[in-house]
């Protein structure tokens, strides 16, 4: 993980943090959102294995630590590309409910549009 990455995902965890001491709903919203996306996609993919570790269960790796893998580093491109996502995500959503005549959703989905938006406009 590169040290930008590293910086933006802090400066995430630490908003995180401020937004639940000040039980600010839609800032914790969309924080632990975006940071949900950010580790889903570090995420690697299961590849299917031959059967053949273990005859009491089905499926199972034998030896401590067998199983782990690493997962996938990220560059800061992949988590601003993630974090713009949901801020277009969450301004289309926002168009949505408007049109809907939803105008307090709307406003929410604005809110945390901009919440997010700070993490990789600014």
């Amino acid at each position: 993980m590169t040290e930008q990455t590293t910086d933006v995902r802090a400066a995430m965890r630490t908003a995180l943090r401020d937004a639940m001491k000040a039980k600010d709903k839609g800032a914790t919203s969309a924080l632990r959102s975006a940071l949900g996306s950010i580790d889903n996609a570090e995420a690697v993919e299961v590849e299917a294995t031959a059967d053949t570790a273990s005859e009491n269960v089905a499926g199972a790796v034998s030896g401590v630590g067998t199983a782990d893998v690493p997962r996938r580093e990220l560059t800061a491109d992949d988590v601003t590309g993630i974090v713009r996502s949901a801020v277009d995500e969450r301004r289309a959503n926002a168009a949505d409910y408007d049109q809907l005549g939803q105008h307090d959703a709307a406003e929410a989905a604005r809110y945390e549009a901009t919440v997010l938006a700070r993490f990789v406009d600014g």
